[in-house]
Formats: structure tokens, C-alpha cells, sequence
């Protein structure tokens, strides 16, 4: 199973996937809304509002890892935003699906497909939730739920679904670290809300590493893509400032400031999941990065 086809390929995760798989001597495509020049892997095109793509993609792919799906921290959750969010997971799933069921000659030997801890809810308190708790009734869930669905169709055409519930991925290069990282830098960092709520983190090389282990051995059903050990909003903040070496001089930035920024989104940050890792771990897969502070350091280790 050698010829990788992504969804959502130039995207954060997608940019470290392709790159991990290509060291390991995978054959990487990308489905791409336009063809673009100099690119470093294969590309084919496709175009999900249309539904349309160029079915050369089915025959290279021996695996299909889906990532595609428009930012939810990108901008404030309209309702349209909330549409567009749920639909280009779902729209471009059925899209794929749509086509190997009509020609059976393209299914794909194994399907991976993120997902997110937001499944659980925005908000689980205390307690620690797994693989097998239940599903959230707020925005994020509901998208997560749908989004799962989707997946889980394939099933039914006899092809190994796998399952990544992502956390809150650690990069200096997008996503959640730098937005927190900044106001440190500027000597304007705090925790958020009370600071208690829980982050389930992990370092990116482990979460590309956990694609990998997927693919190679061909797991199915749902997986955690969080670290061992997650930290409150107040230990992250404090490990972050420790890490740049900036002080934190300014006292919580108050929910209610939160929510006026941010609206309903808002939830995301002022919430929070303590997620387990067990089910991954009993899957054989072993996490480079165990503690917050070594996921870090090596992050910043090149500023």
C-alpha cells in the first residue's frame, strides 16, 4: 500500500504528513481545487461544490487519508460559517464515496480520516473521556458527529475505516500554539477564563507519526490523537512564557472578555477536554513527546 492519496493536503497536518510519508518512501497525491505549479507531489483535481474529480485519483490511491475541512478557529461561527464548516468535511467525503460505490474498481484498500475531540463536547469538565464515551451536544460536536458519519459509510463497501479524534496540535507553524504564544511574546500573556480547563494536546510529529502507524498497521475504528498527559490552559500558559523566557505579569483574561471577542466560539477556549490516550497506546503506538515542556522545547529549540 504504497500510493497515498490526501485530502486537505496542503493544510498544517497534511504539510507534515506528506512530508513524513515521503521520507518513508510513500507515494504522496493530493486532491487539490486547482492544479498548481512546481508542487512537490502529485496532484489531481477535484471540486467538491460540483462534485466532480478527476477519477485518475481513484486509481493511483491505494489509501485515501482524509483531512480536508475548513479551519473552525478561522473566523467567527455564523451561521453560514457553521454550514461551510460542516459541509467541507461531509460534501467532500460523499463526493469520494459517491464514486468508489459507482465504480467498485476504485475503492481504496484502507480509509484514515481525522477527526477531533470535540466529539466529546466543548466543555467535559474533569473527567476523562475516551473512544467510548458520549458524543457532545454543542457546535463542535455536532460537526464532528456528521463528519464521522460520513466516514463510516465506507464500511458498508467492505473497506477498513480508521479514525483520528485530533486534540490540540502543537506547532509553531499555525493553529493553536502560535495565537497563544504571541501575547507572551508581547508581555501581554495570561491563562484564560479560570485556567482550569483542560487541553489535550499533542506535539505534531507524534500526530503524523499516529497517521503513519495507521496506515501501516491498518487500524480501524476510532483513536484519540491526544498526548499522554494533558495540562490545564494555566499550565500551558506557564510552560509557554517558561520556554520564551517572558514573564507573565497580567491576572486571567476574564470569560466574559472572551465571549464578546469570539461569540460562541468562545466555548472552544473557555472549555476543555482531559482526553485518553489508552486506547492509542494498547494500539502499540509510542509517543515521542510525553511531557508538555519536551513537546515544547523542541518546538522552540531553533528560535
Amino acid at each position: 500500500m504504497k500510493n497515498i492519496l490526501i485530502t486537505g493536503g496542503s493544510g498544517l497536518v497534511g504539510t507534515e504528513l506528506s512530508a513524513l510519508l515521503k521520507s518513508k518512501g510513500y507515494e504522496v497525491a493530493h486532491l487539490t481545487r486547482s492544479i498548481k505549479k512546481n508542487y512537490p507531489y502529485q496532484q489531481f483535481e477535484w471540486n467538491i461544490g460540483k462534485q466532480q474529480i478527476d477519477e485518475k485519483a481513484f486509481e493511483f490511491a491505494d489509501v485515501i487519508i482524509h483531512l480536508a475541512g475548513a479551519g473552525v478557529a478561522d473566523k467567527r461561527w455564523t451561521e453560514e460559517r457553521k454550514k461551510v464548516i460542516i459541509e467541507s468535511r461531509t460534501k467532500s467525503v460523499q463526493l469520494l464515496f459517491d464514486k468508489i460505490q459507482a465504480n467498485p474498481e476504485y475503492a481504496p484498500k484502507h480509509l484514515i480520516s481525522a477527526s477531533a475531540i470535540g466529539y466529546y463536547g466543548m466543555n467535559t469538565g474533569d473527567k476523562w473521556v475516551d473512544e467510548d464515551s458520549e458524543v457532545g451536544n454543542d457546535f463542535l460536536a455536532d460537526v464532528t458527529k456528521k463528519w464521522e458519519a460520513s466516514v463510516d459509510q465506507f464500511e458498508a463497501l467492505n473497506i477498513p475505516v480508521a479514525k483520528i479524534r485530533i486534540g490540540i496540535v502543537l506547532t509553531d507553524k499555525g493553529g493553536a500554539l502560535p495565537q497563544l504564544a504571541q501575547p507572551i511574546k508581547l508581555f501581554a500573556g495570561a491563562p484564560l477564563g479560570s485556567g482550569k480547563q483542560w487541553m489535550s494536546w499533542i506535539h505534531i510529529d507524534d500526530l503524523t507519526r499516529l497517521f503513519l502507524h495507521s496506515l501501516k498497521n491498518k487500524l480501524t475504528g476510532v483513536y484519540n490523537g491526544v498526548g499522554e498527559n494533558p495540562n490545564t490552559n494555566k499550565e500551558v500558559t506557564r510552560a509557554v512564557a517558561k520556554v520564551l523566557n517572558k514573564p507573565l505579569i497580567l491576572p486571567n483574561v476574564p470569560a466574559f472578555a472572551m465571549k464578546l471577542l469570539l461569540g460562541e466560539m468562545a466555548q472552544m477556549v473557555l472549555g476543555g477536554n482531559k482526553v485518553s490516550a489508552k486506547k492509542t497506546l494498547q494500539s502499540g503506538f509510542e509517543f515521542k513527546f510525553e511531557k508538555l515542556d519536551e513537546a515544547l522545547e523542541d518546538i522552540y529549540k531553533a528560535s
